[in-house]
Formats: structure tokens, sequence, C-alpha cells
């Protein structure tokens, strides 16, 4: 390759490199900051401020508007959510793993973090189809992956996997919505682990 094309080749390395690391600075601000104060009271002249990037052309060169940036935080959190309960999920059958998984969440939605910005403002800034939409997106796919292992296992029996894996979901979602906005919320997930343990154990054939 001639040298100028090395050169504007690494340019545009270096560009990319970037962009990718203000977005991820903008994405981190935004996420502390929607934790602390919440989506409508954080403006977007403070996570700019927070994230060091400079001005605010440099937000929306990434992100359409404050919404757009929400959503990324909040796919953000989804992702490492998920990874989290992969991790919690790794002893016993299909059936057990998945339990562990759910239990995870409602776990997770006595924090801070999972409260302010997947359950509480979620809904509100993103619409609920929408907040559906992601969540079935990053839940569905490893509750159904599940769910078929347990098929494999004998522990459930053969079934349309994809319907049951969106109630399990939809069951899940609304626990921990009503831990999340109880005046109670350790004694809301006492009783939403009861309910989704019982809903599970009433799905094997063992």
């Amino acid at each position: 390759m001639p040298r100028d094309q090395q050169s504007a080749s690494r340019a545009k390395t270096a560009r990319a490199v970037q962009a990718e690391a203000t977005r991820a600075a903008l994405i981190a601000a935004a996420r502390r900051l929607f934790v602390e104060k919440g989506y409508f009271g954080t403006g977007t002249e403070e996570i700019v401020a927070a994230s060091g990037v400079g001005t605010r052309g440099a937000l929306y060169h990434h992100f359409e508007d404050k919404r757009a940036l929400f959503q990324a935080v909040f796919e953000q959190v989804e992702v490492d959510l998920l990874a989290a309960a992969g991790g919690a999920e790794q002893a016993g059958d299909a059936l057990d793993r998945l339990r562990a998984g759910l239990l995870s969440f409602l776990d997770a939605s006595l924090t801070p973090e999972v409260q302010r910005i997947l359950l509480i403002d979620g809904p509100a800034v993103l619409g609920w189809q929408t907040w559906r939409q992601l969540g079935g997106r990053y839940g569905v796919g490893a509750i159904h992956g599940l769910l078929e292992r347990a098929v494999l296992e004998g522990a459930l029996p053969a079934q349309p996997l994809i319907v049951l894996a969106h109630v399990l979901l939809a069951a899940v979602d609304e626990a921990a919505l009503v831990i999340a906005n109880s005046p109670e919320p350790a004694l809301a997930r006492e009783h939403g682990v009861a309910a989704i343990s019982q809903l599970l154990a009433g799905l094997g054939s063992r």
C-alpha cells in the first residue's frame, strides 16, 4: 500500500477510535446522571460537561437527541444485566438456570440503576411499545434458549416455546415493576420470588 494511503488509513482508524471513545464517554456520563437525577431532571449540558467531550455538538453528532442517548444507556444496562444473569445461571439443569436468571433480575430490580433506567424512566421515555420490544430483544432469546435445553433434557414437555418465553418475560417484568414501585421493595421482592418460583415449578414434567 502506498505511504499516503497508509497514512489515510491510520488517520481514519484514529478518528473511528476517537469517535467510539466520545460515544462511550457520553453514555457513561448519561448513565450516571440518569440514575442520580432521572431522565427528566438531567439536561444535555450536564451530560456534556460530565463526559468531558467538549460541546453539545459532539452529543448530537452521535445521538439524534437526548431520548436516543437514553435508549443507548438503556440497552447498555440490558446487556450488562444479561451478562450478569448468565454468570449466575451456570449450575444445575436448564430449568434451574432459568430460575436463577429470572430471580437475578428480580434482585437487580432492587438496585437504583435498574429501577430508574429500566423500570421507571424506561417506559415513560421510550413508550410502552418500544420498552417492551427492547426488553424482548435482550430477554426472550435467553429464555427461549434455556426452554429449548429443558425440552432436550426431558424436564419440559414439547410446546410452542416462543410463546412461553414471552409469557415468562412478561411475568418477571411485571414482578420487577411491582418491586421498583413498592414502598417496601424488599418485601415485594420476596413475594415476586415466590410467585416466579411457583410459576416455574408448574412447568416441569419431572
